[in-house]
Order: C-alpha cells, then sequence, then structure tokens
C-alpha cells in the first residue's frame, strides 16, 4: 500500500500541535523538494527536537543520541546537523537558552517567535504575518536592512501559572 505524501498543515490556529513522525515526513519531502539531504542524523536530530517538546541544547542532543542509539557523535557532527536544519527553517535556536527547537511549520517559509515559560523551560512557536509585515516597516523606516530576527518572550505558561 503506498503512503501518501504528508501535507503542509492548513490550521492557521494549530499551533504546531501535531506528531514528530509527522512533522519529519513533511521535513523530508520539504527537503526532497529542495533538492537538499535529510541524512539519517540530520533526522534522528530532528526527530528528537521534537519529542523533547522544550528547547533543547546542543549537548542533551549528543547525550540523547549516545542513549537512544548507542551511537556516539562529536559535538561537530550535531553542530552540522542543527545548522542544516537551521538553514532549511526545520530548527530555531533559542538564542536565550543556547538551545534548539524544531519549527512548527516549515512548509509556510515565515519566521516564527517564541514565548519560553521562564518555570518548565517549554517554548511554543507562534507565526503571525502581521508581527513580520510591523517589523519590516519598522527597519524599512529605520533605515535597516535586517540580517537576522529573533523574537522571544519569556513568561510563565497556563501549565505553571
Amino acid at each position: 500500500m503506498a503512503h501518501a505524501d504528508p501535507q503542509p498543515c492548513t490550521d492557521t490556529d494549530c499551533h504546531g500541535e501535531h506528531s514528530p513522525a509527522e512533522r519529519v515526513a513533511m521535513a523530508a519531502a520539504l527537503c526532497e523538494t529542495r533538492g537538499s539531504r535529510l541524512t539519517s542524523i540530520r533526522r534522528q536530530i530532528l526527530q528528537l527536537l521534537w519529542e523533547c517538546g522544550r528547547p533543547v541544547g546542543a549537548y542533551d542532543v549528543l547525550e540523547a543520541l549516545k542513549r537512544d542509539s548507542g551511537r556516539t557523535v562529536g559535538p561537530p557532527t550535531v553542530y552540522r546537523a542543527l545548522e542544516f536544519l537551521m538553514a532549511e527553517g526545520l530548527a530555531a535556536k533559542i538564542e536565550s537558552r543556547n538551545a534548539y527547537v524544531p519549527c512548527a511549520h516549515p512548509e509556510r517559509g515565515a519566521e516564527g517567535l517564541f514565548f519560553i515559560c521562564s518555570d518548565c523551560g517549554t517554548s511554543s512557536e507562534i507565526q503571525d504575518p502581521r508581527i513580520e509585515s510591523l517589523l519590516t516597516e519598522n527597519a524599512k523606516s529605520l533605515g535597516y536592512r535586517v540580517e537576522r530576527r529573533v523574537v522571544e518572550v519569556e513568561g510563565v505558561c497556563s501549565g505553571c501559572d
């Protein structure tokens, strides 16, 4: 029986509530479409990011790979894989935590902004074209050429409140 290709999420209010397997399958399909390669180590790392449910540091990824698969990889391998995932829009770095999260909707090609719980450490991503537009307009009016954008909001999630 042939499997259907993973479909892009069309629910603009889903908040990334998809299974890790579904999101990794979407990532693989996106990479194939783009002509880039989601190698087995990249796929494993993306799967780990999805399964953790919170921002994860590179050394935590190293430990998880070793624990889950018995595979020992060096830090450069993990960092290269994370760089690839970020370049493809499949993962993002939470700068304030020096940690990584999977991007909920890489198929949309929009940058997300992140809400981070200061109690439990979970993060939630939203993509809002209005915010992107406002940031672009403000940068233009100030004469800035934006090279990189980091938007992180720290607070307390409803589960911890």
